[in-house]
């Protein structure tokens, strides 16, 4: 079972940016889909970009333009580039296949990102 570890969060002001990055414990190789998903306060998780094995990317209308994706199969890695950052970004951003059930519905602990002035 493939688990995942986030980090790169923090405190910004709108207009900034940050890179999340997320490390697996094992191999993300064999898992076709990836994607970051975000959990703003009082709401449902959502899911903002996807990527396949083969680094065709897909994002939620949201983010489109402002977040990259990214995600390096031989160093077992997925990462977030999130630029010009609105408040409404604000949220724990968390890693994990798509669904996240391909790897047994494990979640991490996640990163928090707060927009703010």
């Amino acid at each position: 079972q493939v688990q995942f570890v986030e980090t790169g969060g923090g405190l910004v002001q709108p207009g900034g940016s940050l890179r999340l990055s997320c490390a697996a414990s094992g191999s993300i190789f064999s898992i076709y889909y990836m994607g970051w998903y975000r959990q703003a306060p009082g709401k449902q998780r959502e899911l903002v970009a996807t990527i396949t094995r083969d680094s065709i990317t897909n994002y939620a209308d949201s983010v489109k333009g402002r977040f990259t994706i990214s995600r390096d199969n031989a160093k077992n890695t997925l990462s977030l580039q999130m630029n010009t950052l609105k408040p409404e970004d604000t949220g724990v951003y968390y890693c994990n296949a798509v669904p996240a059930s391909t790897t047994g519905g494990y979640w991490g602990q996640g990163t928090q990102v707060t927009v703010s002035s």
